[in-house]
């Protein structure tokens, strides 16, 4: 009886600590994120594309910002997923201009003090991309650039351009971090008593909308249509759907893309530089 009561108490009160984690949500910080319209004024001295395709040509370190809202939690649960990388953009045989992408690393943000969310740096980096051809435009004196979307899919093999499988015994789920759970594994911390884990799979599918500045860097923002599949958990409280949507404000969703040195090529180069190029990271919290 004694054991029993234990356990009883312990599941009670990881249940109060998760309500009341998530009764008292901080609201958005204002949109933009970051301001970005000093780039606005200025105007391109240059209108031929093939000119602009060869100065856009190298590689660049990456960094975007991704705001979601989570409807099926008790209150609204808002999350600001905060990706670094590299892009590099190349010329295919046909003078096509050519993005490619590698993702590094990726960190949550939430707007209730006692959750915290972590994506492994192996799972962030099973994310691949293809490569794809980037449409290029001159409107108002800036040079456009439109990455369009290639889906691919994380933590189950098959078709990308279908949707993502909802069948939680898919026999083509994969392992793409390694830890011996199927799909990839989120690891959830409320009131640092409750600990847990989620296996999910995704159907990456985004789009970048950028625009070139005159000191080489582009900015703008990214719209994510990615699909979502909750495959289980460590615990049955944290076994339920999650229905992400994208916050529809541009200005919360930034990309940054900062030309740099062939020669910084790991995540560990690149964090050692974020300082310099990149801003700080958005909060909810003063930290």
């Amino acid at each position: 009886m004694k054991k029993t009561g234990y356990l009883t108490y312990i599941f009670l009160f990881s249940m109060t600590v998760f309500i009341n984690a998530c009764a008292d949500p901080i609201p958005w910080p204002a949109s933009p994120l970051y301001d970005f319209s000093e780039y606005e004024k200025e105007k391109t001295a240059v209108s031929d594309i093939d000119s602009i395709k060869k100065q856009l040509l190298g590689h660049y370190a990456h960094y975007d910002v991704v705001a979601y809202e989570d409807s099926t939690t008790q209150s609204p649960m808002f999350t600001f997923v905060i990706s670094y990388g590299f892009t590099d953009f190349s010329l295919d045989s046909a003078g096509n201009l050519i993005q490619s992408h590698t993702f590094l690393r990726a960190s949550h943000k939430i707007n209730q003090k006692q959750i915290t969310s972590e994506f492994s740096d192996e799972a962030v980096q099973a994310i691949k991309p293809e490569k794809c051809k980037v449409e290029l435009n001159l409107k108002e004196g800036k040079w456009h650039l439109l990455r369009p979307p290639t889906p691919s899919l994380l933590g189950i093999s098959g078709d990308p351009m279908q949707p993502l499988s909802q069948n939680r015994k898919d026999p083509n789920f994969t392992d793409p971090d390694g830890d011996g759970n199927p799909g990839v594994t989120v690891k959830i911390n409320i009131g640092k008593i409750l600990k847990g884990e989620i296996y999910l799979t995704r159907r990456e599918i985004f789009t970048h909308y950028l625009t070139l500045n005159n000191d080489g860097t582009l900015t703008g923002y990214v719209k994510d249509d990615s699909e979502q599949f909750i495959i289980g958990a460590s615990m049955k409280i944290l076994d339920q759907p999650s229905n992400n949507v994208q916050h529809p404000s541009k200005g919360m969703n930034p990309i940054l893309l900062v030309p740099i040195s062939d020669e910084i090529d790991t995540l560990e180069e690149l964090m050692a530089i974020r300082d310099e190029i990149f801003p700080e990271e958005p909060d909810f919290f003063d930290r």
